[in-house]
């Protein structure tokens, strides 16, 4: 299996734009699986859960997801890609796999960031690994990259991939730590970072891109710059 971050720009709210430039680079790349940052349709300078709802989507049957499968099908790929979801009145940080046309699963993050805490449910399932052409893809998102034990679930569940949809904006920690994470659970990882700035009310943050791929054996297989749209 060819493996692939797509790291992006999104620009708050504007989703039809970011999701084009998404599968645009998606169309560009020679690879079976590939992986989007977090909320990559939305952007996440989020200032309210209100806000948060009036952007979320259900899962699978939202506009991203059906475009996601729609491109997927199309180019016979299997994409991971971060949103925004909503189930009646929760609202989920959400990772979804599809793959050649079949929703297969979602995660929903479990270990909220900052104001995450305010604008999000926090997910209550254990991640899943999902079978896909005979691998085994288990799904993160961004801050989870902190706590060895979420991944050690995914290990012990047998995962060979872990997707891991990001909006980083510490400096690097979770790129070094990814390192320890691919070699003490002997899988590969996969970051979709994302690069820019996003400046609404409060927030002012910068992301610091460099997504990367990483090997068992701790090799960086590949890595992105900190600040050019590229996969």
């Amino acid at each position: 299996m060819k493996i692939a971050y797509a790291q992006t720009y999104p620009r708050f709210g504007e989703v039809q734009a970011n999701v084009a430039e998404a599968l645009e680079l998606i169309r560009g790349v020679d690879a079976d699986l590939v992986v989007l940052p977090e909320l990559f349709n939305t952007g996440y300078a989020f200032l309210s859960k209100e806000e948060v709802k009036r952007f979320a989507e259900g899962v699978p049957d939202g506009e991203t997801c059906r475009m996601l499968l729609e491109e997927s099908r199309k180019q016979g790929k299997t994409i991971v890609a971060g949103l925004a979801e909503r189930e009646g009145e929760a609202v989920y940080n959400t990772a979804v796999l599809v793959s050649k046309g079949r929703f297969l699963g979602l995660y929903r993050k479990i270990h909220l960031f900052n104001r995450e805490k305010l604008l999000f449910n926090k997910g209550g399932a254990e991640p899943k690994v999902f079978w896909v052409d005979g691998v085994r893809i288990g799904m993160l998102i961004c801050f989870d990259w902190l706590f060895p034990e979420i991944w050690r679930v995914l290990a012990l569940k047998g995962a060979d991939i872990v997707a891991h949809p990001a909006n980083l904006v510490l400096p690097n920690y979770c790129q070094r730590a990814m390192l320890a994470r691919a070699f003490e659970n002997h899988i590969y990882t996969i970051t979709a970072n994302r690069v820019g700035e996003e400046k609404r009310g409060t927030y002012h943050l910068k992301y610091t891109g460099r997504s990367q791929i990483v090997s068992p054996k701790m090799d960086i297989l590949a890595s992105a710059s900190e600040d050019q749209v590229e996969c």
